[in-house]
């Protein structure tokens, strides 16, 4: 039996007495609901009270503990845009109501808000241009910010499961607030260059490796030009963030204590930034029980993520493909159950379905059809 797994909003329940009801009725097995999330401008097509949130800035969806967070400059903020601090209790418990378990869904380094307070602690290009949405984990501060965030959520959240997004640095995309850079050009390549990070921790890594900074700042700044890398840079440079983002991951899974399913949005690509975190060259595969793939733009780029995740991932680690029923994709069940039997056939063992607050009736009603479809479908 396929495994489905709705994501949901705080804002998509709270408020509205139909809307367990009516995630239940999609046949999903359980729901990833947010308790940390970035900034997002949200429609909530059948809320009673309101068709738009503005959460103009990233927040914890549970009680901000002065406690938890005393001597660090990093702190989440608590939503103004919610009637009460604790929102993810409130659909969580409406959830469960209806017998939905609810993982808590949980953003880390992407956070505009703390990125424009400590702009020290984000992302910086070789230009020194800063990303703000982007904090850095190379900084012990961001890890630190990040391990307690999580042991938070687990604490007060008390979620059925943990999902974590952005666990590792993010980079030239996924972050723009009217993002104006398509123009630009910019192939896969050019965004790895400019995605590479020159604050202060990350330049100390740099020297820690015999490397020299303002040298190296150099050499990506005539390659975003047009100029070539040696390899032997490349492989060190490589080596850096990979191990970076390995750092992150083991002390944010060590504060996820007890028996708790764990998943990790994830890539095999060594230079992926963003959402989906590398897990390539790290020293084991990550303890984790599920690692979810990107198969956001199509069923080929599904296909070969998860194909890619396979080698990666520790034995009887569930695989998941992460698959949108929003525009562009069309409100067709038929396109949707062939995107999501591609990815079946290819080694997902979850669906996870983005976003069940967001989608039209229209939307919803192919999201059921489809999942029904993929669920009696022999092969499957």
């Amino acid at each position: 039996m396929v495994t489905a797994i709705a994501y949901l909003y705080p804002w998509d329940v709270v408020g509205d007495p139909a809307a367990a009801e009516r995630i239940a009725a999609l046949g999903v097995d359980a729901v990833a609901l947010a308790a940390a999330y970035h900034s997002v401008r949200a429609a909530t097509p059948f809320h009673p009270e309101h068709r738009v949130v503005d959460a103009h800035h990233a927040a914890l969806y549970l009680p901000v503990r002065d406690a938890a967070w005393s001597g660090s400059r990093l702190a989440p903020a608590t939503p103004a845009w919610m009637s009460r601090p604790d929102s993810f209790l409130a659909a969580r418990d409406a959830l469960r109501a209806v017998g939905l378990p609810v993982h808590a869904w949980t953003v880390l380094t992407h956070n505009t808000r703390l990125g424009r307070t400590h702009p020290d602690l984000a992302v910086r290009n070789a230009f020194g241009d800063p990303y703000p949405y982007a904090l850095c984990p190379a900084s012990a501060e961001v890890r630190s910010y990040c391990t307690t965030l999580v042991r938070e959520v687990v604490a007060l959240g008390d979620p059925d499961g943990l999902v974590l997004e952005a666990c590792g640095p993010l980079g030239l995309g996924h972050g723009g607030h009217h993002e104006k850079t398509e123009g630009a050009d910019w192939d896969a390549s050019m965004d790895r260059l400019l995605s590479w990070c020159f604050c202060a921790a990350c330049l100390a890594r740099y020297e820690a490796a015999g490397l020299d900074p303002s040298r190296l700042r150099h050499q990506v700044r005539q390659a975003v030009d047009g100029a070539d890398l040696a390899p032997a840079l490349m492989q060190t440079l490589r080596t850096i963030r990979t191990t970076l983002t390995a750092d992150l991951r083991r002390e944010v899974l060590a504060a996820a204590i007890g028996p708790l399913p764990l998943t990790l949005h994830a890539s095999a690509d060594p230079w992926a930034t963003g959402p989906f975190a590398t897990i390539a060259d790290g020293a084991a595969a990550p303890p984790v029980d599920t690692l979810v793939a990107s198969a956001w733009t199509s069923a080929e780029q599904g296909v070969a993520n998860l194909t890619a995740l396979r080698p990666l991932a520790a034995p009887g680690t569930r695989l998941a493909a992460y698959v949108p029923a929003l525009p562009p994709r069309p409100a067709d069940p038929s396109v949707l159950a062939a995107e999501w039997s591609a990815c079946l056939a290819a080694g997902a063992d979850e669906l996870h379905l983005y976003h069940a607050g967001l989608a039209s009736r229209a939307r919803l009603t192919a999201l059921r059809t489809a999942l029904d479809a993929v669920r009696t479908r022999p092969e499957v």
